[in-house]
């Protein structure tokens, strides 16, 4: 029987997919929602695994979008950081608490988000972060583990990018670049826990078509939005997110 038989479930599912387009085309972080989202109506395992492959086939439309506009020093920082966190998450799963996990990274992606909206509240200009690469390279570590535990690493890559105040085709972009690189690193530990049955690979088959078409729709709403705006609407949704993930963690 179909995992998506259930209408409740699939409504549930679909609502999660949407979502992921929505972080894939452009508004990084609500795909954080995604995974918790689906374990209401699934174990969290199948939730995971369901949504791989949407994250990977979603990756091509987003890579393809803004190929032209990404930030090559960021990638090259973070993303040894983030095979070290997605090993991390492979051997130590079993003993993560997960709950506790998004409760902290929700309060931190919160304080995070109202903190920034403070410092640059009615359009005051904030100098460009220049951290050094070896931070991004920590952030990578934390976006590759919370990304292998629960599809989650946008808030971590969100708090280390967003100060330097890239151009937000250039921001998005190289977010597009650095999660596709993650997503199919996570393949090989997922194939080793053996979590892509039959049932599992039909369903994210069923759901490619509104997984394309959500991630296709955000690319063209990012693509005619203005720079300033569009860091206004990530920390906005940084706050709304930060805060649903310390919600949902505090009842876990």
């Amino acid at each position: 029987m179909s995992l998506l038989a259930d209408p409740v479930t699939l409504a549930v599912v679909a609502l999660a997919v949407v979502l992921l387009g929505l972080a894939k085309g452009g508004l990084s972080g609500v795909g954080a929602l995604a995974t918790p989202l689906v374990a209401l109506v699934l174990p969290p395992t199948i939730a995971a695994a369901l949504l791989l492959p949407i994250l990977i086939v979603q990756d091509v439309v987003s890579v393809w979008s803004f190929r032209k506009t990404w930030d090559g020093w960021v990638v090259a920082w973070m993303l040894p950081g983030a095979a070290v966190g997605i090993a991390a998450g492979y051997f130590y799963a079993e003993q993560v608490d997960e709950a506790k996990l998004m409760a902290a990274l929700g309060a931190i992606t919160l304080a995070f988000g109202v903190y920034r909206l403070w410092v640059e509240r009615g359009g005051r200009i904030v100098a460009a972060s220049t951290s050094p690469g070896w931070i991004g390279t920590l952030f990578g570590a934390l976006t590759g583990f919370t990304s292998q535990i629960a599809h989650a690493g946008g808030p971590p890559f969100q708090m280390w990018v967003t100060p330097r105040r890239l151009p937000h085709l250039v921001f998005v972009g190289t977010s597009s670049i650095l999660f596709a690189m993650i997503n199919w690193m996570k393949v090989p530990a997922y194939l080793a826990l053996g979590a892509f049955p039959h049932e599992v690979i039909v369903a994210a088959l069923l759901l490619m078509p509104l997984a394309i078409g959500s991630t296709l729709l955000t690319v063209r709403l990012l693509k005619r939005m203005d720079g300033a705006r569009f860091y206004v609407v990530i920390y906005i949704l940084m706050v709304l997110l930060g805060a649903k993930l310390l919600w949902d963690g505090l009842a876990g």
